[in-house]
Protein backbone atom coordinates (compact mmCIF):
# COMPACT_ATOMS: atom_id res chain seq x y z
CA UNK A 1 0.00 0.00 0.00
CA UNK A 2 1.22 3.52 -0.77
CA UNK A 3 1.48 6.13 1.98
CA UNK A 4 2.50 9.77 2.43
CA UNK A 5 2.95 9.42 6.20
CA UNK A 6 6.45 7.89 6.23
CA UNK A 7 8.52 10.15 4.04
CA UNK A 8 8.13 12.60 1.15
CA UNK A 9 5.87 11.81 -1.76
CA UNK A 10 3.95 8.59 -2.25
CA UNK A 11 6.00 5.74 -0.83
CA UNK A 12 5.88 1.99 -0.58
CA UNK A 13 6.79 0.85 2.92
CA UNK A 14 8.36 -2.45 3.87
CA UNK A 15 8.17 -3.73 7.46
CA UNK A 16 10.59 -6.58 8.13
CA UNK A 17 10.13 -9.19 10.86
CA UNK A 18 12.54 -9.40 13.80
CA UNK A 19 14.18 -6.78 16.02
CA UNK A 20 16.91 -7.15 18.68
CA UNK A 21 15.58 -4.12 20.56
CA UNK A 22 12.58 -4.01 22.88
CA UNK A 23 11.97 -0.30 23.18
CA UNK A 24 9.36 0.53 25.78
CA UNK A 25 6.33 2.00 24.06
CA UNK A 26 7.08 0.37 20.71
CA UNK A 27 4.10 0.97 18.44
CA UNK A 28 4.82 -2.12 16.33
CA UNK A 29 5.44 -4.95 18.82
CA UNK A 30 4.19 -7.53 16.34
CA UNK A 31 7.38 -7.04 14.33
CA UNK A 32 9.79 -7.66 17.26
CA UNK A 33 9.80 -11.50 17.56
CA UNK A 34 12.49 -13.17 15.48
CA UNK A 35 10.18 -15.61 13.76
CA UNK A 36 9.43 -16.57 10.20
CA UNK A 37 6.94 -14.28 8.53
CA UNK A 38 6.35 -14.10 4.80
CA UNK A 39 9.37 -15.16 2.76
CA UNK A 40 9.74 -13.46 -0.61
CA UNK A 41 12.58 -13.10 -3.13
CA UNK A 42 14.08 -9.58 -3.40
CA UNK A 43 13.21 -9.25 -7.09
CA UNK A 44 9.60 -10.30 -6.48
CA UNK A 45 9.31 -7.92 -3.55
CA UNK A 46 10.65 -5.03 -5.63
CA UNK A 47 7.94 -5.66 -8.22
CA UNK A 48 5.26 -5.65 -5.55
CA UNK A 49 6.50 -2.39 -4.04
CA UNK A 50 6.45 -0.74 -7.46
CA UNK A 51 2.97 -1.96 -8.39
CA UNK A 52 1.63 1.61 -8.08
CA UNK A 53 3.21 3.70 -10.85
CA UNK A 54 2.87 6.84 -8.70
CA UNK A 55 5.33 5.59 -6.05
CA UNK A 56 8.50 7.71 -5.93
CA UNK A 57 10.19 6.32 -2.82
CA UNK A 58 10.72 3.36 -0.53
CA UNK A 59 10.69 3.39 3.28
CA UNK A 60 12.33 0.50 5.14
CA UNK A 61 11.08 -0.17 8.63
CA UNK A 62 10.14 -3.05 10.89
CA UNK A 63 11.34 -4.74 12.93
CA UNK A 64 15.00 -3.91 12.25
CA UNK A 65 16.02 -3.53 8.60
CA UNK A 66 19.72 -3.95 9.38
CA UNK A 67 19.06 -7.56 10.42
CA UNK A 68 18.14 -8.30 6.79
CA UNK A 69 20.45 -5.75 5.19
CA UNK A 70 21.83 -7.78 2.30
CA UNK A 71 18.44 -8.89 1.02
CA UNK A 72 17.07 -5.36 1.34
CA UNK A 73 20.01 -3.94 -0.59
CA UNK A 74 19.33 -6.45 -3.36
CA UNK A 75 15.65 -5.51 -3.36
CA UNK A 76 16.49 -1.79 -3.65
CA UNK A 77 18.85 -2.53 -6.55
CA UNK A 78 16.06 -4.35 -8.41
CA UNK A 79 13.61 -1.52 -7.71
CA UNK A 80 16.00 1.20 -8.84
CA UNK A 81 16.67 -0.68 -12.05
CA UNK A 82 13.01 -0.01 -12.85
CA UNK A 83 12.50 3.47 -11.38
CA UNK A 84 14.39 6.40 -9.85
CA UNK A 85 13.49 6.10 -6.15
CA UNK A 86 14.49 7.76 -2.91
CA UNK A 87 15.14 5.40 0.02
CA UNK A 88 14.46 6.21 3.67
CA UNK A 89 15.45 3.72 6.36
CA UNK A 90 14.73 3.54 10.11
CA UNK A 91 17.11 1.70 12.42
CA UNK A 92 17.56 1.26 16.15
CA UNK A 93 21.35 1.12 15.67
CA UNK A 94 23.51 4.23 15.72
CA UNK A 95 25.21 5.03 12.44
CA UNK A 96 28.62 4.88 14.11
CA UNK A 97 27.96 1.32 15.27
CA UNK A 98 26.80 0.29 11.82
CA UNK A 99 30.14 1.45 10.42
CA UNK A 100 32.37 0.14 13.21
CA UNK A 101 30.64 -3.08 14.25
CA UNK A 102 27.80 -3.93 11.87
CA UNK A 103 25.40 -6.71 12.94
CA UNK A 104 25.95 -8.52 9.62
CA UNK A 105 28.08 -8.21 6.47
CA UNK A 106 25.28 -6.71 4.35
CA UNK A 107 24.99 -3.46 6.32
CA UNK A 108 27.54 -1.52 4.27
CA UNK A 109 25.76 -2.54 1.07
CA UNK A 110 22.40 -1.36 2.41
CA UNK A 111 23.78 1.95 3.71
CA UNK A 112 25.17 2.61 0.23
CA UNK A 113 21.57 2.38 -1.08
CA UNK A 114 19.98 4.62 1.55
CA UNK A 115 19.46 8.35 1.01
CA UNK A 116 18.14 9.21 4.48
CA UNK A 117 18.72 7.22 7.67
CA UNK A 118 16.89 7.77 10.97
CA UNK A 119 18.97 6.13 13.71
CA UNK A 120 18.70 5.33 17.41
CA UNK A 121 16.28 3.58 19.74
CA UNK A 122 12.95 5.06 20.68
CA UNK A 123 12.75 6.66 24.15
CA UNK A 124 9.16 7.42 25.14
CA UNK A 125 10.16 10.18 27.58
CA UNK A 126 11.85 12.05 24.72
CA UNK A 127 8.94 11.86 22.29
CA UNK A 128 8.22 15.50 21.45
CA UNK A 129 5.66 14.80 18.75
CA UNK A 130 7.73 16.34 15.97
CA UNK A 131 9.11 14.98 12.74
CA UNK A 132 9.63 11.45 11.50
CA UNK A 133 12.02 10.59 14.32
CA UNK A 134 10.09 9.01 17.19
CA UNK A 135 12.02 10.78 19.95
CA UNK A 136 14.54 13.62 20.28
CA UNK A 137 17.54 11.32 20.78
CA UNK A 138 17.12 9.88 17.30
CA UNK A 139 19.04 11.52 14.48
CA UNK A 140 18.39 12.10 10.80
CA UNK A 141 21.38 11.44 8.54
CA UNK A 142 21.35 12.62 4.96
CA UNK A 143 23.82 10.18 3.49
CA UNK A 144 24.32 11.57 0.00
CA UNK A 145 23.91 14.78 -2.03
CA UNK A 146 20.52 13.64 -3.28
CA UNK A 147 19.16 13.65 0.28
CA UNK A 148 20.72 17.03 0.99
CA UNK A 149 19.19 18.55 -2.13
CA UNK A 150 15.72 17.26 -1.20
CA UNK A 151 15.83 19.56 1.85
CA UNK A 152 13.05 17.70 3.64
CA UNK A 153 12.40 18.61 7.29
CA UNK A 154 12.39 15.21 8.97
CA UNK A 155 13.22 16.62 12.41
CA UNK A 156 10.58 19.29 13.07
CA UNK A 157 7.78 18.89 10.54
CA UNK A 158 4.28 18.08 11.84
CA UNK A 159 3.53 14.37 12.03
CA UNK A 160 0.81 12.66 10.07
CA UNK A 161 -0.71 9.21 10.12
CA UNK A 162 -3.02 7.29 7.84
CA UNK A 163 -5.61 4.69 8.80
CA UNK A 164 -6.47 2.07 6.21
CA UNK A 165 -9.56 -0.10 6.63
CA UNK A 166 -9.93 -3.53 5.09
CA UNK A 167 -12.94 -5.48 6.32
CA UNK A 168 -12.65 -5.70 10.11
CA UNK A 169 -8.96 -4.75 10.08
CA UNK A 170 -7.69 -1.23 10.76
CA UNK A 171 -4.07 -0.44 9.90
CA UNK A 172 -2.47 2.70 11.34
CA UNK A 173 0.60 3.87 9.40
CA UNK A 174 2.96 6.65 10.38
CA UNK A 175 4.70 8.19 13.39
CA UNK A 176 1.80 9.25 15.61
CA UNK A 177 1.77 12.35 17.80
CA UNK A 178 1.54 11.68 21.57
CA UNK A 179 -1.89 10.47 22.65
CA UNK A 180 -3.07 9.25 19.27
CA UNK A 181 -2.21 5.59 19.85
CA UNK A 182 -4.21 5.56 23.08
CA UNK A 183 -7.22 7.03 21.29
CA UNK A 184 -6.82 4.59 18.40
CA UNK A 185 -6.57 1.57 20.71
CA UNK A 186 -9.56 2.73 22.74
CA UNK A 187 -11.68 3.04 19.61
CA UNK A 188 -10.58 -0.36 18.35
CA UNK A 189 -11.29 -2.01 21.72
CA UNK A 190 -14.80 -0.54 21.64
CA UNK A 191 -15.43 -1.91 18.14
CA UNK A 192 -14.00 -5.31 19.10
CA UNK A 193 -16.29 -5.46 22.13
CA UNK A 194 -19.31 -4.69 19.94
CA UNK A 195 -18.34 -7.40 17.45
CA UNK A 196 -17.97 -9.94 20.23
CA UNK A 197 -21.42 -9.04 21.41
CA UNK A 198 -22.79 -9.58 17.90
CA UNK A 199 -21.18 -12.71 16.38
CA UNK A 200 -22.98 -12.14 13.10
CA UNK A 201 -21.29 -8.80 12.50
CA UNK A 202 -18.36 -8.97 10.09
CA UNK A 203 -18.24 -12.76 10.55
CA UNK A 204 -17.63 -12.27 14.25
CA UNK A 205 -14.84 -10.58 16.12
CA UNK A 206 -11.32 -11.01 14.82
CA UNK A 207 -8.31 -10.76 17.09
CA UNK A 208 -6.38 -8.99 14.34
CA UNK A 209 -8.94 -6.20 14.14
CA UNK A 210 -6.16 -3.68 14.50
CA UNK A 211 -2.52 -3.32 13.64
CA UNK A 212 -0.33 -0.37 14.53
CA UNK A 213 2.75 0.13 12.48
CA UNK A 214 5.06 3.03 11.93
CA UNK A 215 8.83 3.00 12.14
CA UNK A 216 11.06 0.20 13.24
CA UNK A 217 12.62 1.68 16.35
CA UNK A 218 9.35 2.41 18.06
Amino acid sequence: MGTRALGPGLRSVLWVQGCPFTCRGCMSPQWIPDRRARLVAPSELASELLHDSRVTGLTLSGGEPMEQADALAEMVAHARAERDLSVLCFTGYRLEQLHADPPNPGVARLLACVDTLVDGRYVAALDDGRGLRGSRNQRVHRLNPRAEEANEDFEESPRSVEIALEGPTALLVGVPPPGLLTAFDTAVDAVRARLRGNPGAANGARENLTERTGNDER
